[in-house]
């Protein structure tokens, strides 16, 4: 008897010991989380448009714009490719259909695509999700290949399309604001839906969600053999993907004034998507933000330097090899698995 006491409580010391040190290394995480740092960096570009009162910056308006709408993709994408380890080359028909919907209420009823675009999102989530219940039957290549199928499908839809215009795509209005300031609502819109994005991230991968989902990405066959219901898990985060990628094209239509097949329906889109998370830490938080701030400022210093060519792709590619070789697991996951990532890129 007294020996079965004994064993008890050295039982009982080791659970306490196991759970003093879950702790310490929880609080340890939190001391070196920063995710106060996002926070001042979304503050910042908040007062950007402020520079407007002393110049023309237009321009640095449009790079900030259009690198938030990538944020916004990248990080939706992340869900599905990142967290549940899904690659979609697909991605550009969420894109295209958030565009669209918004685009042509627009375009006949007048109501900017700024108001519409959650409804927008939400119209790409549930194609995300009919789609996601076919093509997530197959995994890996198989599920490659047919993300590209559907992208092709989709572009020969639209361009085929009267209703849209078809290859000639639809002019959308233009604001009545003056040129200064006519960027500023798509620039807060896109910003609101890259923070959002980023938030929702940060959220699914904290949760018991977010923890099947990464288990999936693991080993699907073992996840499944736990209790997780892989195929909803997997649908679900094609749908959640979807909607942030449906939100950004909304507003993405509005700024260009016009809707084409040749925009929003090429592969370069959704590998971009890919390219970013991969480059900056594929199932990180700030890796798809990273990533997307890389490729737009290597895409602009190029293109600057080389010419709108064939010259500045082969410069960007040439220096995400390199990247790649030296950090395989994105620049956020090799620095944190070697213990030398920047507390200021530490959100996850």
């Amino acid at each position: 008897m007294m020996v079965v006491t004994l064993q008890q409580s050295d039982t009982s010391a080791v659970l306490e010991a196991r759970r003093i040190h879950n702790e310490k290394l929880a609080l340890r995480a939190d001391q070196r989380r920063a995710t106060w740092f996002p926070l001042v960096l979304l503050a910042l570009l908040c007062a950007l448009p402020l520079l407007q009162f002393t110049g023309n910056y237009n321009y640095v308006l449009h790079l900030v714009l259009f690198t938030a709408s990538y944020v916004a993709m990248a990080s939706g994408w992340n869900i599905l490719g990142g967290f549940t380890g899904y690659v979609s080359l697909g991605h550009a028909v969420f894109f295209a259909i958030g565009g669209y919907f918004s685009g042509m209420i627009l375009a006949r009823y007048g109501i900017s695509t700024i108001v519409t675009a959650p409804l927008a999102g939400l119209v790409a989530a549930a194609v995300g999700y009919l789609i996601g219940r076919i093509t997530l039957t197959v995994r890996g290549p198989s599920f490659i290949i047919s993300s590209i199928a559907l992208l092709m499908i989709a572009r020969i839809l639209f361009d085929n399309w009267e209703f849209v215009g078809g290859a000639n795509g639809v002019t959308l209005p233009v604001n009545s604001l003056p040129v200064e300031w006519a960027k500023l609502p798509y620039y807060y819109a896109m910003l609101g839906i890259a923070a959002v994005s980023v938030w929702a991230s940060y959220r699914v991968k904290h949760s018991k969600f977010g923890l099947g989902l990464r288990a999936i990405s693991k080993d699907e066959i073992k996840a499944e053999s736990a209790g997780i219901d892989t195929r909803f898990y997997k649908v679900m985060a094609f749908a959640l993907s979807a909607f942030f990628v449906g939100m950004a094209g909304a507003v993405w239509g509005e700024y260009l004034t016009y809707l084409r097949p040749n925009i929003f329906l090429v592969i370069l889109v959704s590998a971009n998507l890919v390219l970013m998370s991969i480059l900056g830490g594929k199932g990180t938080v700030a890796g798809p933000v990273i990533g997307a701030i890389l490729i737009v400022a290597l895409n602009e210093i190029f293109v600057a330097t080389m010419g709108a060519s064939e010259l500045n792709i082969l410069g960007t590619g040439l220096v995400m090899a390199l990247g790649l070789v030296f950090f395989p697991l994105g620049l956020v996951g090799t620095l944190a698995r070697s213990g030398k990532l920047p507390r200021i890129l530490n959100w996850d």
